[in-house]
């Protein structure tokens, strides 16, 4: 069965096919008892073992999930998997659009675009070496049902709200890490550079949609003109409608390009994830540094316990000595307590020294990896792109080599 094939360890997708196959629209009671229209995409699994070489592959199994659970998949991982950096989501609103674009979430264009999103998504989770073995995400591919109750079961939320809150500690660090310091700062960079790359090639998608309209009126006025031709009437009429083939395949020019303007939105939204790291990894030596404060602090109070010298002035100090000061037993017994919260403190920094070491050897191998998965990508994007302007530009040098022949054959 499936799961025993992914009990066996390695990634995901050596085991199994996983694809987006649909979208469809669907309409229900939402929570608040409103009706409202919303998206579903079918996915699709299948045993990669089952294709044989010209048989007839196994149906797959299948399932329906909507966006909002992909987003609590995605959460779940983010939380449990605070050194790793999750695959982001495609977005939820189209941004980046030129004017011809429909920002509508139901546009089939962009529901289309994002069946492709979350499939890709399904894909960089099921080849990743540690989230590919996480049962969660198992279910989350197998059982359509029980899978909620199942990833809210892992009380992954209560570790979300109390991490969210200390987020304020990012500010109070002493000593950060240089190298997440540097990270953070070329995501912080790198989400701007995409942005602007996104910017630019939206507003060139826009010129370029009206030049190529613009070429139907060429198209318009050889037709007429052909009209009170004799001679010429034909090859002007031939022109023409070459003029209105050009103008007319800027529409799928376009939407192919948009497929790889959403290559470069997947690394935008991944510097998020990238900065959720070094967040998780500030807030760790945060509380390092504040165990170590408080041992600090512990080991001062003995000094000045077992020395009778107070360093800071203290309200306790006064008193002894307007008081006279305590029993050889009292003061014992005190000793005896800060030594024992001496030995606890002690503890809570190896611990935290530990926990923030092994944090940072698994973020630093998955920050490698993501390294060299993001070159690669982005290169290949940008190559695919500018074969698609190569190509484009191909076609129009075609339409105008046939339209000299139509003025030839006049």
């Amino acid at each position: 069965s499936l799961i025993q094939m992914v009990e066996r360890g390695t990634s995901l997708l050596k085991k199994m096919e996983i694809s987006v196959a649909e979208a469809e629209k669907r309409t229900g009671k939402n929570t608040v008892n409103m009706q409202e229209t919303y998206t579903v995409y079918l996915i699709e699994i299948r045993p990669a073992e089952s294709v044989t070489e010209g048989g007839t592959p196994a149906a797959p199994d299948t399932l329906w999930r909507r966006y909002s659970e992909f987003e609590l998949l995605r959460t779940y991982l983010l939380v449990t998997y605070p050194y790793i950096i999750i695959p982001p989501l495609p977005e939820k609103r189209a941004e980046f659009v030129w004017h011809k674009l429909s920002a509508d979430n139901l546009d089939p264009d962009f529901v289309e675009r994002r069946r492709v999103g979350l499939e890709n998504f399904l894909l960089r989770v099921a080849s990743h070496h540690v989230l590919s073995n996480d049962k969660i995400f198992f279910l989350f591919l197998t059982e359509e049902k029980g899978w909620r109750e199942a990833v809210l079961d892992t009380g992954f939320q209560d570790k979300v709200d109390s991490r969210l809150k200390s987020v304020s500690a990012m500010l109070r660090v002493k000593n950060p890490d240089k190298r997440f310091t540097a990270l953070k700062q070329y995501s912080d960079e790198l989400n701007t550079v995409v942005s602007q790359l996104l910017r630019v090639r939206a507003r060139v998608a826009d010129r370029l949609y009206g030049v190529y309209k613009v070429h139907g009126n060429y198209g318009r006025v050889f037709s007429e003109w052909s009209a009170i031709e004799r001679e010429m009437g034909d090859g002007l009429q031939s022109a023409g409608h070459h003029m209105d083939t050009y103008a007319a395949s800027i529409d799928d020019i376009l939407e192919e390009e948009e497929h790889y303007a959403d290559q470069l939105k997947e690394y935008l939204f991944y510097t998020d994830a990238v900065r959720s790291v070094c967040k998780k990894h500030e807030l760790m030596q945060y509380e390092l540094e504040m165990a170590s404060q408080d041992l600090a602090y512990k080991k001062q109070q003995k000094e000045e316990l077992v020395t009778g010298t107070v360093r800071v002035f203290s309200l306790k100090g006064m008193t002894s000595k307007l008081f006279g000061s305590e029993t050889q037993e009292q003061r014992e017994s005190r000793l005896s307590a800060i030594e024992q919260s001496i030995e606890e403190g002690v503890e809570a920094v190896m611990e935290k020294n530990t926990e923030c070491r092994d944090f940072v050897s698994a973020a630093w191998e998955d920050i490698e990896r993501f390294k060299e998965q993001k070159d690669k990508d982005l290169r290949e994007a940008l190559i695919s792109y500018a074969i698609m302007q190569i190509s484009m530009c191909k076609k129009g040098i075609q339409v105008w080599s046939n339209a000299k022949d139509c003025f030839n054959k006049m």
